[in-house]
């Protein structure tokens, strides 16, 4: 099976669609403090930030597309979440920016953050989407796993997407389970290439 990468992903989401009100995606983007360690010589926000461009390029500007952060206003608050781009068409310059400004301190609720970015897709009535782009495991007392189930259960059609960012494989594997339990995908970016 060929794993995709983050570009290609997008791509994939966005084939063949015809980009109505249903075909709607939340990026979660990690503002947590690790994002400041590097991988290659090079600090992830800045890896992530590039692959975030390149994804959007393959974006139609037709197609509803957010953005969410966590960690990145605050140091410690696992209540540190934000809709920095809601939900619309013709945002990839705002997101880019939007990911361009943001402080990276903080900690990582990233289940917290993929579950607001569900409810904000009403996600229990439409066809949502959320990729999520993090460098660290949950660091809120909260379980991905069971969110994942969580929501694909409740969800009409859900799915979660996961770009690790340099994680160990135990974090891989609290991350990874996100996705595959909402039938979505993990791509584990062990280096700048493979991003």
């Amino acid at each position: 099976m060929k794993i995709l990468g983050p570009v290609a992903l997008i791509a994939t989401l966005t084939a063949g669609t015809s980009a109505h009100a249903t075909d709607r995606a939340i990026i979660v983007f990690d503002g947590s403090g690790s994002m400041w360690g590097q991988i290659d010589g090079k600090p992830k926000l800045e890896i992530a930030r590039q692959a975030l461009r390149d994804m959007l390029e393959t974006v139609p500007d037709t197609m509803e597309l957010g953005l969410m952060a966590y960690g990145h206003r605050e140091k410690g608050n696992c209540s540190d979440i934000e809709t920095l781009v809601a939900p619309a068409a013709n945002t990839k310059a705002a997101i880019v920016q939007a990911v361009q400004n943001m402080r990276f301190l903080g900690k990582t609720p990233l289940s917290a953050a993929v579950q607001q970015a569900a409810a904000e897709l009403r996600h229990t009535e439409d066809k949502a989407t959320v990729i999520l782009i993090t460098d660290g495991e949950e660091t809120c007392n909260a379980d991905p796993c069971a969110l994942g189930t969580e929501l694909k259960q409740s969800g009409v059609d859900f799915t979660a997407h996961v770009v690790g960012l340099g994680l160990t494989k135990q974090q891989g594997e609290q991350v990874s389970c996100l996705a595959h339990n909402t039938g979505g995908q993990y791509f584990a970016a062990d280096d700048a290439a493979r991003l």
